[in-house]
């Protein structure tokens, strides 16, 4: 089997990965000014996709153009979930050089989209394949490749402990290599009901002294995690942005949630904002808690939220994921500035971070890496990758870090 990786080495985003010169797994974008996309538009025999994140599915329109046509197979939240991200590219960005497709090759992903479900296994270009649990969001998948000599085992973003919307990882097949993600591989997560818990009190403690908090979350299950925390503590919210349309999207596919009846609850806790006749601004006003992208600061309602909040000490920035380097979100955390509509924003306001990380720590990465000890480690998506492979080879594993471009054989 020969593995090229086309983007996600040694990186963070725009993660795509050749099987074979004919199978393409995930077609993804790294976000930034300007975004960043895989090294080569290949030309596979199909494409396999992880899950529905923009660093996975933001370039899959631009394997249509011209008389391309390579079938597109993934569950059916992703399906739904990169078709949503495309339109919102082309909203944001279509016709520039930051958006690599057009409104005619989204409209093909419909054509050629084939979807599947958990552990059922299907056959395409000479590869078997299933798609397992992944634990990450609604619909992420582990991939299990066999090309009828070897088996491989793509982890993409995966989470070994159940969230309120997700059920944990728990698939380990058999395989002969696997290409492993290792985003946290130097983080050791707090306890899910600890970082909730200190949340929700701080949450409660600036609403119970007039303030307001915005909480900016990825629209694409860390959203609807937030909004499950909040109803489950009775704490009244709104919703703002994409994370509004994913879920009401999420509550039609149930068999890809931990709980259709709990998600139904809080989708109900909250309220939708429109964003029409000024309504943002009034409910910035408010003594309330809004959930709203975008995650990093980068766009989304959160531009009307912060400037409206951003002087009052009183209130209150709940940043919930991640911030890449180069971000407002970043910025905000380091030096208590964001640039905010192109300004460089000074914030009054208290900041805070809450890991509600939906990846596996170092502890979660070794629970699935142990049980293949004795099997090739391809170690991807990334800030340290080599120096986690450099880790596991101290632990006997046979680990490798492959570089941009780099092709493995197998």
């Amino acid at each position: 089997m020969d593995i090229r990786f086309l983007g996600g080495a040694e990186e963070v985003g725009r993660s795509a990965i050749l099987i074979n010169d004919r199978l393409l797994l995930d077609y993804g974008m790294l976000t930034g000014n300007p975004p960043q996309f895989p090294i080569e538009t290949p030309r596979p025999d199909a494409v396999v996709v992880s899950h529905g994140h923009l660093d996975h599915v933001g370039a899959i329109p631009s394997l249509l153009s011209g008389d391309r046509r390579p079938p597109i197979h993934w569950t059916a939240p992703t399906q739904e979930l990169a078709l949503t991200l495309a339109r919102d590219t082309l909203k944001l960005h279509g016709g520039t050089y930051d958006c690599p497709f057009t409104q005619e090759e989204l409209h093909r992903v419909t054509q050629v989209s084939e979807t599947h479900g958990y552990r059922e296994t299907f056959d395409v270009a000479d590869h078997s394949i299933t798609f397992y649990n992944a634990g990450h969001i609604p619909g992420s998948a582990h991939v299990l490749i066999d090309d009828g000599d070897t088996r491989l085992f793509y982890t993409a973003d995966f989470h070994t402990e159940n969230q309120r919307l997700v059920s944990a990882s728990t698939a380990r097949p058999e395989a002969d290599v696997v290409i492993c993600e290792s985003t946290y591989s130097d983080v050791q997560h707090d306890p899910r009901k600890q970082i909730e818990t200190r949340f929700v009190e701080s949450v409660r403690t600036t609403m119970w002294q007039g303030g307001t908090v915005i909480v900016p979350a990825f629209a694409i299950g860390r959203t609807q995690e937030l909004l499950l925390v909040c109803a489950a503590n009775n704490i009244d919210c709104y919703v703002d942005g994409m994370g509004k349309q994913v879920t009401k999207m999420l509550k039609e596919h149930p068999q890809f949630i931990r709980g259709e009846e709990a998600l139904g609850h809080a989708k109900s806790n909250a309220r939708f904002v429109t964003g029409r006749d000024g309504q943002r601004k009034r409910i910035a006003e408010q003594n309330t808690v809004i959930v709203t992208t975008s995650g990093m600061l980068s766009g989304g309602p959160a531009m009307t939220y912060i400037p409206e909040i951003r002087s009052n000490p009183t209130n209150k920035i709940t940043l919930t994921g991640y911030q890449v380097e180069g971000t407002p979100g970043r910025s905000l955390l380091e030096t208590g500035r964001a640039e905010i509509n192109d300004r460089i924003m000074p914030i009054s306001a208290q900041v805070e971070w809450y890991d509600f990380s939906a990846h596996a720590d170092k502890d979660g990465l070794m629970e699935l890496l142990n049980e293949y000890k004795d099997t090739r480690v391809l170690i991807n998506h990334g800030d340290r990758c080599q120096r986690f492979a450099d880790e596991l080879n101290a632990s006997e594993f046979d680990a490798t870090a492959p570089t941009l471009g780099q092709e493995i054989s197998i």
